[in-house]
């Protein structure tokens, strides 16, 4: 009994009718980490690809708000991290609205940053969903902690920072310090 199915539908160099841009050879559909993307046949000797996806900060939709800084309208946008709003007039202005803004003054009860001193530690959010605690001084500044910071001083190496640690005997504070990590006894 014959197979209905054909089975060039499942091969993964379908032909394209466009030739290669840099030498005329055809180009094949390859997946790779990143997705489907255009690469050429002559590969290695011509290394031409070209992605199928397109994450480039194309724009989905006009909001028909003005921007704050040069009063063209704002728009959403699709990027490579997901959804944003920017302004349409990209890239003379740069503007983009941020969801979850961290205050622009840290407040009193913040911890200063160990590693700079100048700082304080903000929560944010990775572009998971994650939450973790950064410097605000980032891109200088690059120190971050998972868990939430607590007072007090390491009694092992005497770093300036602990860290609140879920245990299963219960919660523990531990050094910040990555080198250190000593759990403290009290």
């Amino acid at each position: 009994m014959a197979s209905k199915i054909n089975p060039e539908l499942f091969s993964h160099q379908v032909h394209q009718e466009t030739p290669c841009p840099q030498c005329g050879a055809a180009l094949l559909m390859r997946h790779g980490k990143h997705g489907p993307f255009l690469g050429c046949s002559a590969y290695p000797v011509c290394d031409y690809i070209k992605p199928l996806h397109q994450n480039d900060g194309h724009i989905v939709k006009e909001l028909g708000v003005p921007c704050p800084e040069c009063q063209h309208e704002l728009v959403l946008r699709q990027g490579r991290y997901g959804m944003f709003i920017g302004c349409s007039n990209y890239p003379e202005c740069h503007h983009i609205e941020t969801q979850n803004a961290p205050p622009a003054q840290p407040q009193e009860s913040a911890w200063r940053c160990p590693e700079c001193g100048t700082g304080h530690l903000v929560k944010r959010n990775s572009r998971y969903g994650k939450a973790f605690y950064g410097c605000d001084c980032y891109p200088k500044c690059k120190f971050a902690v998972n868990a939430p910071p607590v007072a007090g001083e390491c009694e092992a190496c005497g770093y300036p920072l602990l860290v609140q640690k879920k245990l299963a005997s219960g919660d523990k504070h531990q050094c910040a310090n990555r080198k250190c990590q000593h759990i403290q006894s009290s």
